[in-house]
């Protein structure tokens, strides 16, 4: 399925760069399709719509991690019946962007909805989070259905949902992708859902305008790879499933990005310079090279601007 990738702008005022949320919008009137993956005998990850959805089935009801798009919401809950006829009790969003939010609205109102507690103050405002409309700001899906889809517990550093093999960790270990990126840990399953803090192997979107940071993305990253333990699988924001060996890889990935773009500005180089000059290293085969297509070229320069700002 097309999607299309609304880039990431940068507005400076002094010496703030605020990084304008993007995210993968399909288009309005392609077919909705879920692609379905069984992870474990009670989860699945649900592709396609935006952000990867997980699907955790409890003894006594269902977790979903993620809910996608707007429109997208209908699409989940019809998979999710072909998985269980348990009821839907909980949504766990990772962070505040409308392609892993906007499906909220869509389920019912008897849910509970789980957030760090920065992002539920980024959904209120929504600030860029539902893309970038050609035509004006983006808009709220939760004013526009009056609040519905909204947090409705939020938790500052760690919080434990149920017991047993029903148990849902969740953890907050820092700034990165946004200033209230959740990790979703299933312990009983060892799995792992880190939303776009680790989308896949490529630049992160560093969306400064909710809170990320290209200077502390490294470190929080760092903090999951040491403190997530027995973890075997790590559901990734928006590519295939990985490993805790790849995570810790990206940790070190992002802290030599931010470590060339401090060594640049120390130069006495400029953005633009430290942006061209910038290449992916052969240990990171595998990995998007930022010179493949010209949305990647402006997200590097996009995050050298962030790092280059934040560094005094």
């Amino acid at each position: 399925m097309k999607r299309i990738l609304l880039l990431a702008t940068l507005i400076t005022v002094g010496s703030l760069s605020l990084g304008v949320a993007a995210f993968q919008q399909p288009p309005a009137n392609a077919p909705k399709v879920v692609e379905v993956e069984k992870l474990r005998d009670n989860l699945w990850m649900l592709k396609g719509g935006g952000g990867n959805t997980a699907v955790f089935v409890r003894s006594d009801g269902i977790t979903v991690v993620d809910t996608k798009n707007p429109g997208w919401g209908q699409p989940i809950l019809d998979e999710i019946k072909k998985i269980s006829t348990k009821p839907i009790t909980t949504i766990i969003n990772t962070h505040t962007h409308g392609d892993h939010v906007s499906g909220n609205v869509e389920f019912p109102t008897t849910v509970e909805i789980i957030v760090q507690e920065n992002t539920k103050a980024n959904m209120m405002e929504m600030r860029g989070a539902t893309g970038i409309a050609q035509n004006g700001p983006p808009t709220n899906i939760f004013k526009q259905n009056n609040g519905r889809g909204m947090p409705t517990k939020t938790y500052k550093d760690t919080l434990k949902v149920g017991k047993g093999a029903d148990e849902v960790d969740l953890y907050y270990f820092g700034r990165g992708h946004t200033n209230g990126d959740s990790w979703v840990v299933f312990p009983a399953l060892h799995v792992v859902h880190a939303g776009d803090i680790f989308s896949g192997k490529n630049l992160p979107l560093l969306d400064a305008n909710n809170g990320g940071s290209g200077v502390e993305i490294g470190n929080s990253l760092e903090k999951a790879a040491k403190n997530l333990k027995g973890i075997e699988t790590v559901i990734t924001g928006h590519s295939t499933t990985m490993t805790m060996a790849d995570l810790q890889q990206y940790a070190e990935f992002n802290k030599e990005f931010m470590r060339d773009v401090q060594a640049g500005k120390k130069a006495g180089k400029t953005v633009d310079q430290i942006a061209s000059a910038w290449k992916l290293s052969e240990k990171y085969k595998g990995y998007t090279d930022p010179a493949s297509t010209p949305q990647q070229t402006a997200r590097l320069k996009a995050n050298v601007q962030i790092v280059f700002d934040e560094t005094k």
